[in-house]
């Protein structure tokens, strides 16, 4: 049963994306003049994640490329597009990641953190956050809040920063917004529920 909040009932947009932000995704500015665009990027862990990320990204009118880092871990990007100007005007000042200050989490950038950087804790779940960037997660937990999902800030002194969502209540609007986890197995079993 499809809940009336949840991302399967959003049209896809490009501002979708912004939920690989949230986690340790960047954003950055090609190209100058008419010619600017700007490409999203996020490594993850896990390869079934790079997939389901290049499916929103196409699902959102963007052209997906999946690859490897260095170190061989799964990297999801778009192609470089000025549609992507805009985001990355809002979430950088000079080299540095940020917050915009209105930005609220619907139920497809949820999807998409949860896709980049969610795992589950025994009975709550964390979202990640970017460790380089530590100005953004008392933000991304204000913008949690915001929107009826008041989270915990732990591990900020770490390599794992997140958000803890912890409490039926809580974790259900998070399982009630993020949807269906994608096809894989492994994904099913790392997906919030209640």
């Amino acid at each position: 049963q499809l809940s009336f909040f949840s991302a399967e009932s959003v049209p896809p947009a490009v501002a979708d994306l912004t939920g690989m932000l949230a986690a340790s995704g960047q954003v950055v500015l090609v190209g100058s003049g008419k010619d600017q665009g700007a490409r999203l990027s996020v490594v993850v862990d896990r390869l079934w994640r790079a997939e389901a990320l290049a499916e929103m990204i196409a699902e959102a009118g963007l052209q997906p490329e999946l690859a490897r880092t260095d170190e061989n871990t799964p990297l999801v990007r778009t192609a470089v597009d000025a549609r992507l100007t805009d985001i990355a005007a809002q979430w950088t000042r000079g080299a540095v990641k940020t917050v915009p200050p209105q930005w609220l989490p619907g139920p497809r950038e949820l999807r998409a953190w949860t896709l980049a950087a969610g795992t589950p804790e025994a009975d709550r779940y964390l979202l990640g956050l970017d460790p380089h960037a530590p100005d953004t997660h008392s933000a991304l937990a204000s913008a949690m809040m915001r929107v009826g999902i008041a989270p915990t800030l732990i591990g900020t002194r770490g390599t794992h920063p997140a958000l803890r969502i912890s409490g039926r209540r809580r974790l259900s609007r998070l399982v009630e917004n993020v949807g269906e986890p994608p096809g894989d197995t492994e994904a099913f079993q790392l997906w919030p529920r209640t």
